[in-house]
């Protein structure tokens, strides 16, 4: 027995989110704490342990970017061959709300893990500075954590905006099914 169109997109959202958390919290507890610093004359050397939190991160960002790419497809794409117009959609209030809320906590989510990756990588690959009383630190704590916590409230976030656009639909094609044809009486 197969999935319907509409299973496999809330499948994937809910995966793809659930992933992106779950790799986002792991990259935050493995992510050291600070590195060891090495101080020769007048610079100080920056070692830090072998973690994966960089990699972790990208890819936390990577899943993320595929649940809201799912998420878009689940508000906007065609549903059983019928494509419904986005003025149609969005007569739902609700709908518009939520698909709002949904883009914004999905930037968020982005923007922690990749500040938090970034400026991880920039730490690792910049790891000689000349002030003596550098302390070698990482990344922020908890921007990893939150980031992917956020992932998994933007799945959420988009699965009720697919509920809420298959709602929409149903709305809008009994609309149309009520107008009919020019001259013919609608029926009762």
């Amino acid at each position: 027995m197969g999935f319907s169109q509409t299973a496999k997109i809330a499948l994937f959202l809910a995966l793809f989110g659930c992933i992106s958390f779950v790799l986002g919290a792991i990259a935050e507890n493995l992510k050291p704490r600070a590195g060891e610093v090495t101080t020769l004359k007048d610079i100080v050397v920056c070692d830090f342990p072998q973690d994966h939190t960089v990699v972790l991160g990208s890819l936390s960002f990577i899943f993320l970017t595929l649940t809201t790419i799912f998420g878009f497809i689940a508000v906007f794409s065609p549903y059983n061959g019928k494509s419904i117009p986005a003025a149609g959609l969005f007569r739902c209030t609700s709908l518009l709300v939520f698909v709002v809320i949904a883009v914004l906590v999905s930037v968020l989510a982005g923007v922690l893990l990749l500040w938090a990756t970034i400026s991880e990588g920039l730490h690792i690959l910049h790891n000689v500075h000349h002030d003596v009383n550098y302390q070698c630190p990482t990344a922020k704590t908890g921007l990893l954590g939150s980031g992917g916590f956020l992932a998994l409230d933007s799945a959420l976030f988009w699965l009720v905006c697919q509920m809420l656009t298959l709602n929409s639909r149903t709305d809008y094609e009994e609309e149309e099914d009520l107008k009919g044809d020019y001259g013919q009486l609608p029926k009762s």
